[in-house]
């Protein structure tokens, strides 16, 4: 085969393998993100009529609609990894391999899944939570722990992309 079909080919096979990267950041990112917004509006709705019966109550409610929030940062955090990885923050963009570039994407499935799920589930559990609130203010404490153990699964999948995406090997 001629040189410059060769190199052609392999530019188009890198091409393909930082693309296969960038979803990979996009799912990360965008699935945890999609539950933060889902979960925090579920609470959000809860404590905004909660908020209206008793309006002293709303540091408490404030934080049990903002921990639903948290899933979108370990996303974030999943994407900025990533792009750290391979360049795309700072530095030369790497040339990433369509082997290595699936890495990353399924390196960002553990965290963003988790974050899309939990995040949902966390805002249903927190406007449980204001509901008890709302007939006994110092239930606080405790809503907000049955709230934040959904969160640990979040925590796991964030661990989880983190060594897999330590372990891919970029040239």
């Amino acid at each position: 085969m001629r040189q410059d079909v060769q190199i052609s080919l392999r530019k188009k096979y890198m091409d393909l393998g930082l693309a296969l990267t960038i979803v990979g950041v996009a799912i990360a990112a965008g699935l945890a993100g999609i539950g933060s917004v889902l979960g925090v509006a579920i609470a959000g709705q809860k404590g905004a009529g909660v908020m209206t019966e008793k309006p002293e109550l709303f540091g408490k409610i404030l934080l049990l609609q903002a921990l639903p929030g948290s899933q979108g940062i370990y996303g974030f955090l999943g994407a900025v990894l990533i792009m750290s990885a391979v360049g795309i923050l700072g530095g030369e963009i790497k040339n990433i391999t369509n082997e290595i570039g699936w890495q990353f994407l399924f390196a960002s499935l553990p965290v963003g899944i988790t974050g899309l799920f939990s995040a949902i589930y966390q805002g249903k559990v927190a406007a449980a939570g204001l509901n008890a609130i709302a007939r006994d203010g110092s239930l606080a404490g405790k809503a907000v722990i049955m709230a934040a153990l959904v969160e640990t699964y979040a925590i796991l999948g964030l661990l989880v992309s983190i060594l897999l995406i330590s372990g891919i090997k970029t040239g």
